[in-house]
């Protein structure tokens, strides 16, 4: 059975540098190593010339004939992001969240881009969702009947482990002795991440500084304060690795997630995590004595929890992603099986 895997989104580099990038980039290598040439993956495809507004337009008409060309059983998209109408074989598509459909006024600034999408994604054959909470989210917003939806959880990347002498990694970033640390996109901070309310909690009090870690862009500036909070900028996984060892704890304030990848990285690093009880979150660290929830809104409780995990090690998880890999074939299987 071949497999055509649609990477574009690994071709824009908003989406590769943030969570969904490092699904697709993972998923992608791990499924290659597993499946060789049965996997093709759809990228630098040749297209003609458009205005901006029609290009996706566009690649509605076009993927369909590049997956007929690979003679593909199934087509996964790996995101909503780019998925298209017309897919020319049995689509599978990954749902990360519907944060946009929970919360229209803020992130659905293209509705009929998005109306699209979701369309597409209520035509699949099967649809892989991160946990139950977005499961039933799918269900509830998209009438997703259950049976056509697939649970299955994400892992750490492989280059997120307990890294021997962090610091020496961290020179250059000029770090306090002891810190916690957040993981996230600030071109600019999304506000469900909590970021903000964050930096402003701990430059107000006297805990543990933080350090702000992912790419950055002119509206983080106003996070930073000197002895206090510190901005990072975008790291390289090995930087990124070193950091979250070399933390006390990482705090996660977020008020809504699909999975929670720089929880999952921080535990992988030996790393303990406070975070918000919202989303899935309640499902992938609930159940973990590394991990401490605190209600979601309650920034004093966080830090405090955060504060108290400071001295710990968590244990890192044993799912992999090639056990990511093995789930998601069998999806596959039963998606071209079925249609």
């Amino acid at each position: 059975m071949r497999v055509a895997f649609d990477a574009r989104v690994l071709e824009d580099p908003r989406i590769a540098a943030g969570g969904i990038g490092r699904y697709a980039s993972c998923l992608l290598d791990s499924l290659e190593a597993a499946h060789g040439d049965e996997v093709v993956a759809l990228r630098a495809l040749g297209r003609p010339p458009a205005p901006e507004r029609l290009k996706e337009g566009w690649e509605h008409l076009l993927l369909a004939r590049d997956v007929r060309r690979a003679h593909a059983a199934v087509l996964h998209s790996p995101s909503v992001d780019l998925v298209s109408l017309r897919p020319g074989a049995p689509l599978v598509v990954t749902l990360h969240d519907l944060v946009p459909l929970k919360q229209p006024e803020r992130y659905l600034r293209t509705g009929l881009k998005h109306r699209l999408r979701y369309r597409a994604v209520q035509g699949a054959e099967r649809v892989i969702v991160p946990a139950r909470s977005v499961a039933r989210d799918a269900e509830r917003l998209l009438g997703l009947a259950p049976e056509r939806i697939e649970t299955m959880a994400y892992a750490a990347a492989p280059a997120f482990h307990p890294v021997s002498g962090p610091r020496s990694l961290l020179e250059r970033l000029e770090l306090p002795e002891r810190f916690l640390v957040w993981v996230g996109g600030l071109d600019p901070p999304d506000p469900r991440k909590g970021v903000e309310a964050l930096a402003a909690a701990v430059r107000a009090g006297s805990g543990l500084p933080l350090v702000l870690a992912g790419r950055a862009g002119p509206a983080a500036r106003p996070l930073a304060a000197p002895g206090r909070v510190t901005v990072t900028g975008r790291l390289t996984d090995l930087e990124l690795a070193a950091l979250l060892t070399a933390a006390e704890a990482l705090v996660f304030p977020s008020a809504d997630e699909g999975f929670g990848l720089p929880p999952m990285e921080a535990l992988a690093c030996g790393t303990p995590v406070a975070a918000y009880a919202a989303g899935s979150l309640t499902e992938t660290l609930g159940d973990r004595r590394d991990a401490v929830l605190v209600e979601a809104g309650d920034m004093e409780g966080l830090l405090a929890a955060a504060e108290s995990l400071a001295g710990t090690r968590a244990e890192p998880g044993q799912r992999t992603w090639a056990d990511v890999a093995a789930d998601t074939w069998a999806v596959y299987e039963r998606a071209a099986r079925e249609r």
